[in-house]
């Protein structure tokens, strides 16, 4: 028998309040939790739709030249390895001559040529705009070349309209190579096998393990022959009657400038600043070559993790990348 049933009540009562403190301090925690979730959410997504914004502005802005209406000499550049992906891929030099064919204030478009040459695609893609633009523009292209305008990069230059050098640059090397090495007889003194499963009998013929037969070495030979006779179709057609061809022209040597002008190659010599002054007579230069800006370089740096935030955060926002 309980002796104090006011003493009980007041106990029950004491436990039911702390029971609902307790309660309510676990509600309130857990609320605050969910706030700071969503809070941490929302920021995430606006941090990732500023990034993207970011990058789309700088982009936009390395990717978009202010036309120029003063009258000028346009140049773009073709500097290093023509090839896909490099900053003279036909990509970027085919975007800044269009740039630059675009702009009324530009009088005639200069191709600064410092390479060694490269992808013949590529060349050939560049070789065929500047051919259509000037068609469509009516605007001379001329050719200066700094150092080296070999292989890949004459295959440019021989759509120019004049082409100039300086005395001692090497200009030339009309050819096709295709390089590689061959491990076969390393392999036998070390008694290493090659096990090479192909569907094709001429499937591994490029395989540096495998030996090259003769039926497959005058496939390649045939390939390479017909690729030069599309180069050389392209120089003569570029240079006319200009060309003063011999046994040699064609043979992959290089000449110094002095020579390229004896021969036919090039039609002068004279710098960028001569042609603008003296041919274009245009003494303004303005450089139209696209190269790739500060966003274009953090994109590449975060890479594909980059991406994928960004991915999942504009698809978090509702926003599509399609």
């Amino acid at each position: 028998m309980n002796d104090d049933p006011l003493g009980q009540l007041g106990s029950n009562a004491t436990d039911r309040n702390w029971e609902r403190a307790t309660l309510e301090k676990l509600v309130f925690a857990t609320i605050r939790e969910q706030q700071a979730t969503r809070r941490w959410k929302i920021f995430n997504r606006l941090f990732w739709l500023a990034v993207i914004g970011a990058i789309a502005w700088l982009v936009y802005a390395s990717n978009n030249t202010t036309a120029v209406s003063t009258p000028h000499t346009a140049v773009v550049d073709v500097k290093g390895e023509i090839a896909s992906g490099a900053e003279a891929s036909a990509e970027n030099v085919v975007a800044s001559l269009r740039t630059a064919f675009e702009d009324t204030g530009a009088q005639a478009v200069v191709l600064l040529i410092n390479s060694p040459g490269g992808s013949p695609v590529q060349a050939g893609i560049i070789n065929d705009e500047i051919t259509r633009l000037k068609g469509l523009h009516d605007k001379k292209v001329y050719a200066v070349v700094e150092e080296t305008c070999a292989s890949a990069a004459y295959y440019i230059a021989a759509a120019a309209d004049d082409i100039y050098v300086d005395k001692a640059s090497l200009v030339g090397s009309i050819g096709v190579l295709m390089d590689g090495f061959g491990f076969t007889g390393l392999m036998d003194k070390l008694g290493i096998e090659r096990r090479l499963m192909t569907a094709g009998e001429n499937k591994g013929m490029l395989d540096p393990f495998s030996p090259l037969d003769d039926n497959q070495r005058a496939y390649m030979q045939q390939m390479l022959g017909e690729i030069h006779a599309q180069f050389i179709d392209v120089v003569k057609r570029g240079r006319g009657g200009r060309l003063k061809e011999n046994g040699e022209t064609f043979s992959g040597l290089v000449w110094n400038g002095q020579q390229a002008v004896t021969l036919g190659l090039a039609d002068g010599l004279g710098n960028l600043d001569y042609v603008a002054r003296e041919i274009v007579k245009a003494e303004e230069i303005v450089d139209y070559t696209q190269r790739e800006n500060v966003g274009l370089r953090l994109a590449k740096r975060f890479g594909a993790s980059v991406g994928e935030g960004v991915f999942h955060a504009a698809r978090a926002a509702g926003i599509s990348l399609k």
